[in-house]
This record gives C-alpha cells, structure tokens and sequence, in this order.
C-alpha cells in the first residue's frame, strides 16, 4: 500500500493553499468539525480498507493497493 499525492501539481497546490486558509480542514466539506481534518476520516476508513485503491474525496491523496 502506498499513498501518494495527486498527480496533477495544480491540483495539489490549490488544495493545499486551500487547507491552509481553513486550518486544516477539507475544503470539500461545508462542516468544520474533527472527522473533516486532513486527512478526513472518510480516507482514513478507505485506507484501512485493503480492497480500496483510488483519491480521497477532494482528489488531494491516492491509495495505491
């Protein structure tokens, strides 16, 4: 398993600016409350699923199997 970056470096680059400006938080979701840090827990449940292999919700990260 492995985790990586977008491939894309614009995409990487608004996401993070993005995050800074919301103090971590995913700039994809409305709510800003512990579940929604980078890296959500939506990922971090995707993650720990071996059969998972694609980007976390804001497209941000990638699991590669």
């Amino acid at each position: 398993m492995k985790i990586r970056y977008n491939e894309d470096a614009e995409v990487v680059a608004r996401l993070r600016a993005a995050l800074l400006k919301r103090d971590l938080q995913c700039p994809c979701r409305l709510q800003r409350i512990e579940d929604n840090v980078c890296m959500c827990k939506e990922f971090r449940d995707q993650i720990a699923d071996p059969e998972f292999e694609g980007y976390c919700h804001c497209r941000l990260y990638y699991k590669e199997k």
